[in-house]
């Protein structure tokens, strides 16, 4: 066995430990991309000079400017049009899941997958009530569609960047546009038809959110009390109530005489004989009670709707995999002092959580049901990363703006397959063009931008290229030839393509791209055929998490809505990456021979 140098040993210890905490989830992927670049660049690996060369990469321009530029087709109405042919699917479960399935697939091959879901999330689950379906049926077929989409061109996904990124550092040339198109669209298409016809067979029904009343039981748990006169909270501010008592309540509406105030301000003093709308629990309730003297409304009939009235409205939103609320409890976000939103409940994997609710801490896919106005709900869902689940009303969309975007989308795609422009300079200007014709206000272009990604990318790029240079893929690969019995490229390649869907199943698919094309290089390099079909099976395999909620941000954004848990990915995962393994492979080399 040949020894590890110094460098070689840093490297792996790094990327030993970067792998153990991405897995382990605590931290966000990028800090943990950050805690890798930086041990690098201490120990000497990387020189100092060198650290943020990365930031620089086209992949990084290329991945930013593919976000900004699908926030412009979305602001345009582009996909408000074509979505609107999903409410003439019918009730047919085969047809809805091919439907929304297909189309998100369609979506995901030329803008960001997450945004691509995030647009179709609230009409699946909107088709789901409809229709009786299990959400979890809709959702997950949804969620897997937009990762196959992601296959098909070289924006589709950030691995098919990165890995046309490493193609150019070895061999001078850059996957181009469509260079994936043959094999990606391939598997697209297999994976589609399995899944429309067989894989949503598979997932176990579960609850999800198909109704708020029934998920959230409001009105088991909203109590009307009225202030008493010997009460020692007269006098005290809403805030200073909820703050001081023990019991786990929220004051959802204030009643005084004719008046009704729904989410009233936080710092409302109450007089004796206001009537309060509580949120409350039975043992909380009693408890409260007790303490504060208020008493109990003879006969009062407290409905859900009532949570929602005049210019206040109830929403239920989502925790997205970016959020910075994941790990925190409610009582630290406290969203009713920060935005003057009501959090009513907490539903998780389609249960309504019933532990104290201000102790609870949020995870991704978490369903979080919300009060407030129009506009406080906007600034706390936005401020907190969630992800509204009811479906927003289609905009109508302006002819001229729908056709501006068209034709500044459609030039930048032209202009990169022909190789005219690179794209690392075509889809910055595309974004650019967006901006001045309007399509994307000032305020909204950085918001565009998943910063963790960008992070990730800059940060995981020096360590991937450290991780060749060094000579530790190398060493990985020489391992791997090694087996006495001789292995067949072919073999060598379904090996590859198998090794980076477990990986990827287990970390962020773009930190999986960096790690294994360096590796795919070296394998090809020691078997001496082309790096481009092990190249593009790495970038398959990147792609495909299918096993877990966490190896793809899709897959944890509907484990919350759809109800699903973590074992219920592979019950459609596995049979989905068999299949792919199986039409991948004869694709790769036939469009891509060694």
């Amino acid at each position: 066995m040949i020894p590890l140098t110094l460098d070689q040993g840093n490297v792996f210890c790094t990327l030993a430990v970067a792998l153990i905490l991405f897995v382990y989830g605590r931290w966000r992927y990028d800090i943990v991309a950050l805690l890798a670049l930086f041990i690098v660049t201490v120990t000497g690996v990387i020189g100092w000079e060198e650290a943020f060369l990365g930031f620089a990469n086209p992949a990084v321009i290329t991945v930013a400017a593919v976000l900004i530029i699908s926030r412009g087709l979305q602001n345009a109405g582009v996909v408000d049009v074509i979505s609107r042919w999903l409410t003439k699917a019918g009730e047919r479960p085969t047809v809805q899941v091919s439907a929304l399935t297909g189309l998100v697939t369609s979506l995901s091959a030329f803008m960001n997958n997450v945004g691509a879901l995030a647009l179709l999330l609230p009409v699946g689950i909107r088709m789901a009530r409809k229709s009786g379906l299990s959400p979890s049926r809709l959702l997950l077929p949804l969620a897997f569609g937009s990762c196959l989409g992601g296959l098909i061109t070289l924006i589709g996904t950030p691995p098919n960047i990165i890995i046309a990124t490493f193609r150019a550092a070895h061999s001078g040339d850059a996957f181009t546009m469509f260079d994936f198109t043959p094999v990606g669209l391939s598997v697209a298409l297999a994976g589609l038809l399995f899944i429309s016809l067989l894989g949503w067979r598979l997932v176990p029904e579960r609850t999800g959110t198909l109704s708020r009343e029934d998920l959230f039981k409001i009105r088991d748990y909203l109590t009307e009390v009225r202030v008493t006169e010997e009460s020692k909270y007269v006098g005290k501010s809403l805030r200073a109530i909820e703050q001081i008592t023990e019991s786990d309540v929220t004051i959802v509406h204030l009643v005084r005489g004719e008046s009704v105030r729904p989410a009233p301000h936080y710092y409302e003093v109450i007089r004796p004989g206001d009537i309060l709308i509580i949120r409350a629990d039975s043992d909380d309730l009693q408890g409260f009670l007790d303490e504060s003297k208020f008493e109990l409304v003879k006969d009062a009939v407290v409905k859900g709707e009532s949570l929602g009235s005049g210019d206040v409205i109830l929403m239920e939103a989502t925790v997205r995999p970016d959020s910075p609320v994941i790990g925190r409890t409610v009582q630290a976000i406290d969203p009713r002092f920060s935005f003057g939103v009501n959090l009513i409940a907490v539903a998780r994997q389609g249960e309504r959580l019933k532990q104290r609710l201000r102790w609870i801490r949020l995870g991704v896919g978490d369903v979080l049901l919300l009060q407030g106005t129009e506009g406080t709900l906007q600034e706390a869902v936005k401020a907190l990363g969630l992800l509204p689940l009811a479906e927003r009303g289609l905009k109508i969309g302006e002819p001229r703006r729908i056709f501006l975007a068209l034709c500044i989308f459609g030039c930048a795609i032209a202009l990169a397959a022909f190789n005219i422009i690179p794209i690392q300079v075509i889809f910055p200007i595309a974004a650019v063009a967006m901006v001045f014709v309007r399509l994307i206000p000032f305020r909204e272009i950085y918001e565009s931008v998943d910063w963790p990604v960008i992070i990730l990318l800059g940060a995981m790029i020096p360590v991937g290229q450290a991780f060749e240079t060094t000579g530790g893929a190398q060493m990985i690969a020489s391992a791997l030839l090694s087996f006495p019995a001789h292995l067949s490229p072919t073999v060598v390649l379904i090996i590859l393509l198998v090794a980076t869907m477990f990986l990827s199943d287990l970390i962020n698919n773009a930190a999986c791209a960096v790690l294994m094309a360096p590796i795919a290089i070296s394998l090809a390099s020691g078997l001496g055929v082309s790096a481009d079909p092990f190249l593009m099976a790495a970038a398959i395999g990147a792609s495909c998490a299918f096993l877990t909620p966490i190896g793809h941000q899709s897959n944890a954004l509907v484990m919350g809505p759809a109800g699903l848990r973590f074992g219920d990915y592979w019950r459609m995962g596995l049979p989905l990456e068999m299949i792919i393994v199986a039409v991948a492979v004869p694709s790769i080399l036939y469009f891509w021979p060694l």
